[in-house]
């Protein structure tokens, strides 16, 4: 009664062993020291002097000691056997079936590894430490002293190596994830010092773009200085106007990292302002007005309307007002009654405007002709001033910039 009485305890101490190191292993992200751990609660709970962990090594074609406990110095991380019928390890990893070896004295089919006479082992277990596609390796505990095991401690050591096997898996998954954080946050990493490049050689682009368009607008000035030519001085005006155009675009992306899309409104009052002060132009005699909405568009678009709004405004000032007194106002918003389509109005109060016919030589046919390139309609009206009013697709201009025909 009394050996029943003490089998029970045991076995009840041996699955609270089982059970306080699943806990364990479920929280602790070293796999080694999972492992040494596990060789020190089975060789107490068993009650013997050793206890190891092989790992198979697919390459190798071998068994080497993972973790141990109470062997001699060298053996950990040193030591290996064949996996093979020619060891007790190898031949229950190859089986996959456990193994009990009561006195190894006495087996004579064994090629034994070297580590067993150093340190006297007589008896041994063995069990497969499963894995998801093939074994993981070996649990084992040894003793110097011959010993009867039985099947209670093969199950013992089996719920141990289960228990091994999912320690094992896991920290496979999350070596795995972790590694795949690091590959994501080195990519994240790779992408901001790109794209930090690419803000310093855009920002450089641009500062050389802007200069160049100051530049040649500086030369235009000095030569419309020297020419005397009233017909050739409108020309070089209007290229010094598109030119100087161009370069506050330029100025206003400057805020926007050079973007390929940007806020047209925004831009628009910019422009309107720094055509107002062009003209040199006092409030109390012409006067301009600019209400708009933030409309993002392409900097194609961006660069052709301003062109577009440039021309329009330049013909109000020098034709509209011959007594040199006006209003111009200029409007920019989403057409209430057609989805996806911006209204563009720039209407004055002057004399009216009859537009000529659409040469290539003149500013209002280059007008006719980039508001055909951003897919645009134009209506003029001509009754107690000028009303030009410009529609065009903001969906489209914001995602495909001009026409084919103007790439």
């Amino acid at each position: 009664m009394s050996d029943i009485i003490a089998q029970v305890r045991n076995l009840r101490r041996q699955q609270a062993a089982v059970a306080g190191f699943g806990s364990f292993a479920l929280r602790q992200n070293d796999l080694a020291r999972v492992l040494t751990e596990a060789t020190r609660v089975c060789a107490e709970s068993l009650g013997v002097p050793y206890c190891k962990i092989c790992r198979f090594r697919p390459d190798e074609r071998d068994l080497i000691v993972e973790a141990g406990y109470g062997w001699h110095p060298g053996v950990v991380g040193y030591v290996t056997a064949r996996a093979d019928q020619t060891n007790p390890q190898g031949r229950a990893f190859v089986t996959g079936r456990s193994l009990i070896c009561y006195d190894l004295r006495k087996e004579d089919g064994f090629e034994l590894p070297s580590l067993y006479a150093e340190h006297g082992i007589i008896s041994s277990v063995h069990v497969v430490i499963r894995g998801d596609d093939r074994p993981y390796g070996m649990l084992e505990i040894d003793n110097d002293m011959q010993h009867n095991y039985d099947q209670h401690d093969v199950d013992f050591l089996t719920g141990f190596a289960n228990v091994l096997a999912e320690a094992v898996a896991t920290n496979a998954r999350t070596t795995m994830l972790r590694s795949t954080i690091e590959q994501m946050k080195s990519l994240v990493e790779e992408k901001d010092r790109l794209l930090f490049q690419k803000k310093i050689l855009t920002e450089e682009l641009q500062h050389r773009v802007r200069n160049n368009l100051q530049l040649v607008y500086g030369m235009l000035s000095r030569q419309l200085d020297e020419t005397d030519d009233e017909r050739g001085q409108r020309g070089i005006k209007a290229i010094a106007r598109r030119v100087r155009t161009l370069a506050q675009v330029y100025d206003h992306l400057h805020g926007d990292e050079m973007t390929r899309a940007t806020d047209f409104g925004s831009y628009l009052k910019s422009l309107c302002l720094n055509i107002a002060q062009i003209q040199r132009v006092s409030d109390d005699a012409v006067t301009l007005e600019c209400s708009s909405d933030p409309i993002i568009l392409d900097l194609d678009v961006v660069t052709a309307l301003g062109i577009v709004v440039a021309e329009l405004l330049t013909n109000c000032y020098d034709h509209a007002f011959p007594a040199g007194r006006g209003a111009i106002h200029v409007s920019l918003k989403s057409d209430p009654n057609d989805d996806g389509v911006v209204i563009l109005t720039i209407q004055d109060n002057g004399k009216g405007f009859t537009p000529v016919a659409r040469s290539k030589r003149q500013g209002i046919g280059l007008v006719f002709r980039l508001i055909e390139q951003i897919r645009g309609t134009v209506v003029f009206e001509s009754d107690h001033g000028t009303a030009w009013i410009i529609r065009f697709p903001a969906v489209d201009a914001a995602a495909n910039g001009l026409t084919a025909s103007t790439r």
